[in-house]
């Protein structure tokens, strides 16, 4: 078997202790598993290589880059031949993302399930990587040479997991002087300079003409929610939960607006703005730091050492756009941790909405980041060394997959899952509470 070849060890998917026993049935699991997307592939031996892929990514191996998992399961002779079959082999990789897709809905689809995007940074060094440059990187909390994908996410009182993602390609990646790097990197000539919230709302309606994942929700960060016309291009029947910066501006009346009065000098007025003698807006920040708000103490979740308690609170309010107020209020949703860290968020849900089902639309967003850091920290989503924006994307479908296999493990072997698949509640993992807070 494939993965006897390899350092397995009992801690390998995160909040569960694996025996012997265990780990025999995942071999088998991980077989039975990878046969699901043998239609995906363009010849037997591509079958092969993607088993081998994707146990390496499974594996204990220090570093899950191309080589080191040829050399782990196949031979010194593969290491060539999984290169080109990350990168430019005959393979359906839009086949297998819909494949792992169908295969999720059937375990997670609920509902009351949140569609979560967000953006995942990987630092590079040198200058050949596709789409790499100097940009904000989140993994790093500064500007640094990287790479970084928009990837759609999924979570409900059943489970989480990524589903769809494309790189972010800056905008000096569409010049004249990088067009031999996009050819070197395979490209597709059909792809120009689109902004993180523009490729992102491309991965939701994608998502969304599945059918596949009920919702009632969108979640998204600060990056996302910080642009009103992605706010208002989302679908319609759901509504969002979206991070926003602490210095955002809102109204809590809409004023009123128009011309200024003349002063009797200079020119006349030509902007519409807020009336002088209107109610004029401020920011969240200054608004969480008044006495404007009646704070409640929460439990978001069950964390490994007892309830996750936070202080919450919400106003509705209307957000200010270029000085002025949109035309319709929104809620803020303001959440104050026990840290002292404050996190601020606005939905359009209707203004009858419970307050407990804000608080719990707060905690849906963690899943995403959780599954960057059990990618990033478990299966090697960061280990790549692929260059080409084939390899990239196929990498991250693996990733995907290996995620999947990992939650199909906790529900099957029942230890210590993250998602107590009787109630659906969150139990057991103590880096829960670093993703919620």
């Amino acid at each position: 078997m494939i993965l006897k070849h390899s350092q397995w060890h009992p801690n390998l998917v995160p909040c569960m202790e694996l025996t012997e026993q265990d780990l025999e049935v995942m071999a088998d699991e991980l077989v039975t598993f990878h046969k699901q997307f043998h239609s995906c592939y363009g010849r037997l031996e591509h079958q092969r290589l993607g088993l081998a892929y994707l146990s390496g990514l499974l594996s204990n191996a220090k570093a899950k880059s191309v080589e080191p998992i040829a050399l782990e399961f196949l031979d010194e002779h593969a290491v060539r031949s999984l290169q080109r079959f990350m990168k430019d082999y005959c393979w359906d990789h839009d086949n297998m993302e819909a494949t792992h897709q169908s295969m999720l809905s059937e375990v997670i689809a609920d509902p009351l399930g949140m569609i979560n995007v967000d953006s995942s940074d990987f630092v590079k060094k040198g200058k050949e990587s596709v789409g790499v440059a100097r940009q904000y990187c989140g993994a790093v909390g500064k500007v640094e040479n990287c790479q970084s994908g928009v990837f759609v996410g999924y979570s409900s009182p059943k489970g989480y997991g990524l589903l769809a993602c494309q790189l972010y390609m800056p905008e000096i990646w569409f010049s004249k002087e990088y067009e031999q790097r996009r050819k070197d990197n395979l490209v597709p000539e059909d792809i120009t300079f689109q902004t993180k919230p523009q490729i992102a709302l491309d991965l939701i309606n994608k998502v969304e003409k599945t059918n596949l994942f009920s919702a009632k929700w969108i979640g998204c960060d600060a990056t996302f929610g910080s642009d009103l016309n992605f706010l208002k291009s989302l679908p319609e029947h759901l509504y969002y939960f979206a991070g926003i910066r602490s210095n955002t501006k809102v109204f809590l009346e809409k004023p009123k607006v128009g011309l200024p009065p003349y002063k009797g000098r200079g020119r006349y007025p030509k902007s519409i703005c807020v009336l002088s003698d209107q109610p004029q807006a401020l920011t969240v920040a200054k608004l969480a730091s008044s006495r404007r708000l009646s704070f409640k103490p929460v439990i978001l979740a069950e964390g490994a050492k007892g309830p996750i308690v936070a202080e919450a609170a919400r106003i509705r309010v209307y957000l200010s756009r270029d000085g002025l107020p949109e035309d319709n209020s929104v809620w803020l949703f303001i959440r104050r941790n026990s840290d002292g860290q404050i996190k601020f968020a606005i939905s359009n849900a209707p203004e009858d909405i419970p307050f407990t089902e804000l608080c719990t639309a707060s905690t849906m967003r963690w899943p995403i980041e959780q599954c960057f850091k059990e990618g990033k920290d478990q299966i090697g989503m960061d280990h790549y060394e692929h260059r080409s924006w084939p390899a990239w994307h196929r990498h991250m479908v693996y990733a995907f997959l290996a995620l999947n296999f990992l939650l199909r493990l906790r529900i099957r072997l029942k230890k210590n899952s993250l998602f107590d698949t009787a109630t659906g509640s969150h139990i057991g993992c103590s880096h829960v509470t670093d993703s919620i807070n």
